[in-house]
């Protein structure tokens, strides 16, 4: 995994929008109503297969999809030259967010800083607003193994350096941006970088989205690559922790893991209110009206187009329904779930053997290791390595769409990702009594996946959750933009970077700035 050639929250967003002026003279219930319920149908209908799907053997879930022989690989392919020994002056960021937002956005500020060439401070990791954890980056990450593997990209300091005035040392103090979300490359080069040389230091603050994520040159999105999936490692003790919980599930045999996204801050933003008792939905609408702009959200459409988080009783059933067995071992990742234990007895009953990290390990060696950010962390780390990844809901959650991109990275390691919105008409059919074929219905839905596979990225999807072909190669290329780098690519970087420092220090000598 070191070698290149080879959960985070939903944070408070405004939304743009508000109710939809209807332009019929039926009242709006009815016309709802009418709505959901030929969408239903024709839906139904049209997903009711005419030929049952053909056995597929579960078992080879568990291991990694086909690679075609593809493999991961971040390193440069053309010509890439080491960072100048002089930048233009050093970039700030504060990553807002939950983990895996943080962690996009600091691949984002090590993309800036190449091509402003700027010098980066470390990220700051914006942890005290919904973690109340103020570790901050060397509090989850290795910050050696960091700033050691962009050593080729960037220059990496771990705080500004201080300077001199009117005989007074003092920090060098950034000028403060607030960057434009999904900004182009352009404005980093030309509006950034203007107040970089001006000021000497720059402080983007917030910095989640903001970078495009469609960037034409590969070799930049394979720098993304390069910090996500080699540079951000986490510090040992979570990585042991991980290791430790990983080889405990996995002393039973094989064992999957599920982001089971039922929370109150997606539930309030996806605006699924019905399924909820009186009091809940209060506390969900409340919530929503703090933290999310005003907007009229009906539950039955939302759920008919795929919009409302699976519930946990739902994933049992596409568990079953794929035809996995109630000994299968399950790792849940998920804070703390909405509407208690009424939501998880239905799924324990079809699946008894569901686990977290405080279940699998002692909770004594929980304590330092698995709060705040670093349980995240944990949490990241065992979906990682599990054998199979299910997100119940890839929307708006970083830790999902992070996930799926590292686990395609990471070998083609399998991922099952249900269709919301194909599974919708059935499971409300199921809810009206309409159970035939449910099983059949469920699986025809769920076997058309890639499950993990290298295939194109196709808007909406993102950068971030599937890097392919930008980070991959082919063994056996027949296009050169798809050729494998040389295997002494780190030889050649390593090289390069050294003659360059040698030419710095044969300059100094030769102006006489050595002592």
């Amino acid at each position: 995994m070191r070698s290149w050639g080879r959960r985070g929250a939903r944070q408070p967003k405004q939304l743009a929008g508000g109710p939809r002026g209807m332009t019929v003279l039926l009242p709006a219930a009815m016309l709802i109503l009418l709505i959901c319920t030929i969408s239903l149908f024709s839906t139904i209908w049209r997903s009711s297969p005419s030929i049952r799907v053909e056995d597929i053997d579960i078992n080879k879930l568990w291991e990694p999809a086909p690679a075609a022989g593809w493999r991961p690989s971040s390193a440069p392919r053309s010509y890439w030259p080491s960072p100048p020994t002089e930048s233009n002056g050093y970039l700030r960021v504060r990553c807002n967010g939950g983990l895996n937002q943080q962690r996009s956005a600091i691949c984002n500020a090590v993309l800036a800083a190449r091509i402003m060439n700027a010098t980066l401070v470390l990220p700051e990791l914006d942890t005290n607003s919904f973690w109340h954890d103020e570790s901050g980056f060397p509090g989850v990450y290795d910050v050696e193994h960091f700033i050691n593997t962009l050593r080729y990209d960037i220059h990496i300091v771990r705080t500004l350096p201080e300077i001199t005035s009117h005989g007074k040392a003092k920090k060098l103090k950034a000028f403060q941006i607030r960057p434009p979300r999904d900004a182009p490359l352009s404005w980093y080069v030309t509006d950034a970088l203007k107040r970089m040389k001006e000021y000497g230091a720059i402080y983007l603050t917030p910095f989640s989205h903001r970078m495009t994520e469609e960037i034409d040159d590969p070799e930049l999105q394979r720098l993304r690559c390069r910090v996500n999936y080699h540079a951000l490692r986490f510090k040992p003790h979570i990585m042991k922790l991980s290791r430790d919980i990983v080889n405990k599930l996995r002393s039973q045999g094989h064992f999957m893991s599920i982001h089971l996204r039922f929370e109150k801050d997606m539930l309030a933003f996806a605006g699924c209110l019905d399924i909820f008792t009186t009091e809940e939905q209060k506390i969900l609408m409340k919530y929503r009206k703090e933290n999310f702009a005003e907007k009229k959200l009906v539950y039955q459409e939302r759920r008919i187009i795929g919009k409302c988080p699976l519930t946990p009783e739902e994933v049992g059933f596409i568990l079953r329904s794929m035809r996995f067995d109630n000994s299968t071992r399950i790792y849940l990742a998920a804070g703390e779930l909405f509407g208690g234990d009424r939501f998880m007895k239905p799924f324990r009953a079809l699946f008894p053997h569901l686990e977290n990290h405080n279940t699998v390990m002692a909770q004594e060696k929980l304590d330092d290791s698995a709060q705040g950010l670093a349980g995240a962390a944990v949490d990241y780390m065992v979906c990682l390595l599990s054998d199979i990844f299910i997100p119940t809901y890839d929307g708006p959650s970083n830790f999902a769409n992070n996930l799926l991109g590292h686990r395609l990275y990471y070998g083609f390691r399998t991922t099952i990702q249900p269709d919301r919105k194909a599974l919708a008409p059935i499971f409300m059919a199921r809810e009206n009594g309409r159970v035939t074929d449910f099983e059949e219905r469920v699986r025809q839905v769920m076997f058309n996946t890639k499950f993990g596979g290298p295939h194109r990225r196709v808007h909406p999807e993102s950068f971030y959750t599937n890097s392919w072909p930008e980070c991959f190669c082919l063994i056996s290329a027949r296009n050169p933009a798809d050729k494998c780098p040389p295997e002494n690519i780190l030889e050649v970087l390593e090289e390069r970077l050294q003659r360059g420092r040698s030419n710095v220090a044969e300059t100094s000598n030769n102006t006489g700035l050595v002592e």
